[in-house]
């Protein structure tokens, strides 16, 4: 299993060790499964962005919603967004055939000119293999050009799902894939823990594999474990009561006192919980985003989920402080790269009586009478529905949708995976000269009144428009610490790394490697300007200690000579290492400017 965000890898050989860091797609190539031992990875504070041991941050700072932001400054004045389209008739079945002029879109209730429509169907065949040469390492195992295929990653959510609703979920799931898996499918398998995503089995069609390897995962206590309900609530709205000392030693409403005292005794941890929850579930969204961008058409991932870490009181809502910019960019890296959310409440039915709650603490004792029964009751029913709510907007906004009271789970996680048989994928270009911040409404309709009829049109229903998500340079560093150091392969820019040959200098050895970045792979900016920054991290395989770090950016304006060889053979970059004898692991990030794609990949090296 790899982590991100953790302490250690656990790896069954060197092999499996550097398969850890592939893409999705290379993991289910390679497959391995057996006897791990561990291996330590390098430190994760980077990625994190933040000392773990340290006081948490002001989380009450900054906006909470997208438009009270700063005005947007575009990085490019042509910014063409696009987004798949599923049409089902009246009984579920997906509608083809449709034309570009069948369609209207909106942004914000004003209709724009479709200028890109293509209808996709996917084709259900394995993802062939790009084969690399001896002493090469790409990131990209798919064929470049393929037919979109139908991709599926099923996500277990262990950070916001009760521990018994962990064990339900995973029972269901191991049901679906017994029962329902087609071997032309493309399955993946991860868990979100609360050390980051770990992934459990790489793209296949093989039932056997994806249980045996569902059997080993370890269930843990969700974020809110032992936070009571009411506690919960105020961290959610953020009204935590005042506890009144005075009033409670003179006697009075005994009852209301002391749930005060244990609410706001509980919010600050409750709500430094909640903060955390919402940045590794986010990050998890990122990395699969990261990893699924290079393979081409709508991807699908199923959330196995017990509700969202936030709540959603509109599309523009953020979460405020240091985790906005996060929240926006994965929300804008899911759409770029086709990526559609199927939250699937494991839960099931639900019942919102406090007596049903299998985890009720003390906060359930203490309100033994009836209007704090009645409290409880309504701020528990809340609660559930305010989450269900949020699941409904978070899918919507993706273009997929939610799943919940319904205790037929793997039925559940069997319609969402043929949800992305067939659709189409419709385009526009934004007015860049709105440079106001936020959410911008996002609507599909079909133009006849017939096809209307009992039909259901379903996109993402808006994107954010803010500089986190339109200049590329606000989230630079950020996206470098992150990829560096994730478990996944970025396929967003197609990467080959090669080692090229070992000189001496004294006691170290000075390691030369090459980088090709396909024709293509970057976004020339004005007058033909090339602008990318190249990471490259070595460390040592046994303790994870960091033994080199090169960080270049590479910015010019290509002459027309030089990019005629550019657009014919892509681009090349050459460095050296300085190392001691060992074994190591090497990962390259090349993070292109100009869009914000990223490519990354991994390769072990032993120096004598």
């Amino acid at each position: 299993m790899c982590v991100v965000g953790g302490r250690s890898f656990l790896a069954a050989s060197a092999l499996t060790f550097l398969l850890c860091f592939q893409p999705l797609t290379a993991i289910a190539q390679h497959g391995g499964h057996g006897t791990t031992s561990s291996t330590p990875s390098p430190s994760s504070t980077a990625m994190q962005g933040r000392d773990p041991t340290a006081q948490p941050p002001d989380l009450g700072t900054g906006p909470q919603h997208a438009e009270d932001e700063a005005r947007v400054e575009f990085k490019s004045q042509v910014v063409l967004i696009q987004f798949p389209v599923v049409v089902t008739d009246k009984s579920g079945q997906h509608t083809m055939d449709l034309k570009k002029e069948d369609f209207e879109v909106l942004e914000n209730g004003k209709q724009q000119d479709i200028t890109a429509f293509e209808q996709v169907v996917a084709k259900n065949s394995p993802l062939s293999e790009t084969q690399a040469d001896p002493g090469e390492f790409k990131n990209l195992t798919a064929q470049q050009g393929e037919p979109p295929r139908s991709v599926t990653v099923i996500a277990l959510d262990l950070v916001n799902t009760p521990l018994l609703d962990q064990a339900y979920g995973r029972r269901e799931l191991l049901k679906y894939l017994a029962q329902n898996l087609e071997p032309s499918q493309a399955i993946g398998l991860v868990v979100i823990t609360s050390n980051g995503l770990k992934v459990i089995h790489g793209l296949t069609g093989d039932s056997k594999e994806l249980i045996e390897a569902m059997k080993k995962v370890s269930l843990e206590p969700p974020a809110m474990q032992g936070i009571s309900t009411d506690t919960q609530v105020a961290a959610a709205t953020g009204d935590i009561p005042n506890f009144n000392p005075i009033a409670f030693i003179e006697g009075g409403d005994t009852l209301g006192q002391l749930r005060s005292f244990v609410v706001a005794s509980e919010a600050p941890l409750a709500t430094f919980r909640q903060q955390l929850a919402i940045e590794t579930t986010m990050r998890a969204f990122l990395g699969i985003a990261w990893s699924l961008s290079g393979i081409p058409g709508r991807k699908s991932v199923i959330w196995a989920t017990g509700g969202m870490p936030f709540y959603i009181d509109s599309p523009s809502s953020v979460p405020g402080g240091y985790l906005s910019a996060l929240y926006e960019e994965t929300m804008t890296s899911l759409n770029q790269s086709n990526i559609s959310i199927y939250p699937v409440d494991v839960r099931g039915l639900f019942n919102d009586m406090p007596a049903a709650q299998p985890t009720a603490t003390h906060s359930a004792t203490l309100s033994a009478g009836r209007n704090a029964q009645m409290r409880q009751v309504s701020e528990r029913s809340w609660l559930t529905v305010s989450s269900q709510q949020t699941l409904r907007d978070f899918a919507a906004m993706t273009g997929g949708k939610a799943f919940y009271n319904n205790n037929d789970i793997s039925g559940l996680f069997k319609r969402a995976v043929d949800d992305s048989s067939s659709y189409y994928l419709l385009g526009y270009y934004l007015d860049t000269k709105n440079t106001k911040p936020g959410w911008r409404k996002l609507t599909v309709k079909l133009h006849d009144k017939e096809k209307q009829s009992g039909a259901e049109v379903r996109s993402r229903t808006g994107f954010f428009v803010t500089n986190a998500t339109m200049n590329p340079n606000v989230v630079r560093q950020s996206d470098l610490d992150f990829a560096v150091l994730s478990p996944f392969d970025s396929t967003g820019l197609p990467v080959t790394a090669r080692w090229l040959n070992i000189s001496s200098e004294a006691s170290m050895k000075l390691v030369q490697f090459g980088l090709q970045l396909a024709p293509n792979a970057l976004t020339l900016g004005a007058e033909n300007l090339v602008d990318f920054d190249v990471l490259t991290l070595a460390y040592d395989k046994k303790d994870g200690k960091e033994a080199d770090k090169i960080a270049k950016t590479v910015r010019g304006n290509l002459s027309q000579d030089r990019l005629a060889l550019f657009q014919a053979k892509g681009g090349n970059f050459s460095q050296k290492l300085k190392l001691a004898q060992g074994d190591y692991v090497v990962r390259f990030v090349v993070r292109d400017n100009v869009s914000g794609k990223i490519g990354s990949v991994s390769a072990p090296l032993t120096v004598n």
